[in-house]
């Protein structure tokens, strides 16, 4: 079965790969060195510095091997890929919800980016899925996991990178 692929943008794509370098360059050293401090202390099985440098290492290479996955199956979202008026994965997009006249702005990242504290919302989530596609102008009705529906304007969009 052929793995899913990951929608990424250009800063995202920039930012795993950059995060992979540094655990394989630089972390990977340095718990490394704390593996051969904590052996040459003595007996292993009651030395918690080794346990705690191989659980170290353990995490790691759990993210490393993440990083790797995500970047293997990564689909960069190209500039040419680009609608200037319509939403998609790599756009800032402008919305008001109509029932209570708030505005809001979001930024559309593929699932591995999504940080709702930074406002970045994943193409798969029920918001991102509804808009893409849409354009300026036009309304989105949203069906939010709870059963309810909620409709939004689309008021701009714009590239973010």
């Amino acid at each position: 079965m052929a793995a899913t692929k990951t929608m990424l943008t250009l800063a995202g794509l920039k930012k795993y790969e950059d995060e992979l370098h540094d655990l394989k360059v630089v972390r990977r050293q340095e718990v490394a060195q704390k593996i051969k401090v904590a052996r040459e202390q003595g007996d292993l099985s009651e030395n918690a510095d080794y346990d705690a440098a191989k659980d170290e290492q353990s995490e790691i290479e759990r993210r490393i091997a993440e990083l790797e996955q995500i970047l293997k199956n990564a689909e960069v979202v190209a500039d040419e890929d680009f609608d200037e008026d319509k939403i998609n994965v790599g756009c800032s997009v402008t919305v008001k919800e109509l029932s209570r006249g708030i505005e809001a702005t979001y930024h559309l990242v593929g699932s591995s980016e999504a940080d709702s504290r930074q406002r970045k919302i994943s193409n798969e989530s029920p918001v991102g899925a509804a808009l893409m596609g849409h354009r300026r102008g036009e309304t989105v009705e949203v069906k939010l996991p709870s059963g309810a529906s909620v409709s939004y304007e689309v008021l701009d969009v714009k590239r973010t990178e």
